[in-house]
């Protein structure tokens, strides 16, 4: 019984060792450094594979004057650009009709308006947007029952509303 025990173990250990064989990975050998002259052949596209690229249709963008860029975040509007250009380039006189005073605050030495839905100070600047043009608009005083506002060379004077 002894002499069966020793083959059993014997033949089983012989079947492990060769399935752990049969599992291991093979060893692996290190690749040989390409050439100077393969290297310099491999980057090349060849012209097969330069001619298998064709365009057929070319996608485009083309915007109307007044539209909203679409790929501006939704309620997001551009900053006013500020010309540089001379008093020639100023554009047509900004109407009366243009703003709205809807009430004015005058307490010791502060002084306050609402124009165009806007608290405004005397001072203060903003940007008046009509049509495509912005109009970079000051306020110069604020006075009982009206506000001046100043743009360059022009002044307007707008009444306050009243109902």
């Amino acid at each position: 019984m002894k002499k069966f025990s020793l083959l059993v173990v014997f033949v089983g250990c012989a079947t492990l060792s060769h399935l752990c064989a049969a599992d291991a990975p093979a060893v692996a050998t290190k690749p040989k450094p390409p050439t100077a002259e393969a290297a310099a052949t491999a980057n090349k596209p060849s012209s097969e594979q330069v001619a298998a690229i064709e365009l057929r249709h070319k996608s485009t963008f083309e915007m109307e004057g007044n539209n909203r860029n679409p790929f501006w975040p939704i309620g997001w509007k551009p900053a006013a650009k500020l010309s540089e250009a001379g008093t020639e380039h100023a554009g047509p006189d900004i109407p009366v009709s243009a703003f709205v005073v809807s009430s004015i605050t005058i307490e010791q030495g502060t002084r306050f308006a609402i124009v165009n839905g806007k608290v405004m100070q005397e001072g203060q600047q903003f940007g008046l947007q009509l049509g495509n043009q912005t109009y970079q608009i000051k306020v110069r005083a604020i006075e009982d029952g009206r506000v001046i506002l100043a743009r360059r060379d022009q002044d307007i004077a707008v009444p306050l509303r009243r109902k």
